[in-house]
């Protein structure tokens, strides 16, 4: 393959994610791979007792989500690093909604998340100063601010001073079906502080049927959310940061893609993932609406390079490197007819 014709194939694929984000029903699945390196990934603790190591990598979530709540100008490498990530990101989000035509597609974005750390919350704390939208964590209330799932689905306009017209304000939703360190049961609910909680709500990654019947029910409701949104036609759903080993979801995934309307890209942080992900599937190659892209897939623009111990360079794919595919996303990426 002559390097024109594969820098032709990898501007092509960019060019269709960025179509498919401003006219399609927008989503993101993100997982753990996004939070690291202020977050070490399960597999890198040396632990072999599973309990042990939620316990270890519990308390480590716990330390980064304090330390992320801190005053920006205290907040230590790497997680300030990790922290402007997902600012950035949230930011190219929303220019991308900006875009969008509200009359056809709702200018919202549905981020699940199985990290239960603060960096998403903390972004959207940053990108507000700079951006008008509605962070919507599925809460009502004041002082004690409820969560409840049928706060999801609502959008929110801005009416001009004379009644002249209205505008949609774009939105960012976001569902955390493991829970997240901020969150306290009391009762049958679950509050949502601003600050860490002793006791923090969170389904640990050894699975939910361990856990009491109360954990089990909120883990189904937010899980029913996430199906529902994309049962949903003319919808698009981003994964990153996720290898698909979490099986409940795994089994919504391959459920979600019977419906036609939806389209999946789900990008691999090295080459050598695409088989993981496929294996933690149940595939043997990828589907007309499930496609897997790795480094290899894209230019030098869009991926990372890294030196080995070797002294051999390899390349990956993270959340900077969606977010710069994101940050040209235009108008001009609608004018070449249908996705």
């Amino acid at each position: 393959m002559s390097e024109e014709y594969q820098n032709k194939k990898n501007d092509e694929i960019v060019k269709k994610i960025r179509k498919l984000a401003i006219t399609k029903q927008l989503n993101f699945l993100i997982g753990s791979g996004t939070s690291y390196p202020a977050i070490p990934l399960m597999g890198m603790i040396e632990e072999k007792d599973n309990e042990q190591r939620n316990r270890i990598l519990a308390q480590k979530v716990k330390t980064v989500s304090e330390q992320i709540l801190k005053d920006i100008s205290e907040i230590e490498n790497p997680i300030s690093i990790t922290l402007d990530n997902y600012a950035e990101f949230l930011s190219k989000i929303l220019d991308i909604l900006n875009l969008s035509n509200s009359r056809q597609t709702p200018r919202t974005t549905n981020l699940f998340t199985t990290n239960y750390d603060l960096f998403i919350e903390k972004a959207a704390d940053q990108v507000l100063h700079a951006y008008r939208f509605v962070f919507n964590d599925g809460a009502s209330g004041y002082f004690e601010r409820k969560l409840d799932s049928s706060n999801y689905n609502r959008t929110v306009s801005y009416k001009g001073l004379n009644d002249n017209y209205t505008n949609e304000i774009p939105s960012v939703t976001l569902i955390k079906p493991h829970g997240s360190m901020n969150w306290e049961k009391k009762e049958d609910s679950v509050l949502i502080r601003s600050t860490i909680v002793d006791d923090p709500v969170i389904v640990k990654p050894t699975g939910y049927e361990e856990q009491e019947t109360f954990y089990n029910n909120h883990f189904h409701e937010m899980l029913r959310v996430f199906q529902l949104e994309l049962d949903k036609p003319q919808s698009v759903l981003f994964v990153i940061g996720f290898s698909f080993q979490d099986n409940h979801i795994s089994k919504m995934i391959k459920r979600a893609i019977q419906n036609p309307e939806l389209m999946i890209f789900a990008f691999g942080f090295a080459d050598g993932d695409r088989d993981i992900y496929l294996n933690n599937l149940g595939f043997s190659d990828d589907r007309s609406n499930f496609i897997i892209l790795t480094p290899k897939d894209f230019s030098d623009d869009y991926r990372t390079k890294n030196i080995g111990t070797d002294g051999e360079n390899w390349y990956s794919f993270t959340l900077p490197n969606l977010t710069s595919i994101l940050r040209g996303a235009s108008l001009e990426d609608l004018s070449d007819g249908k996705s």
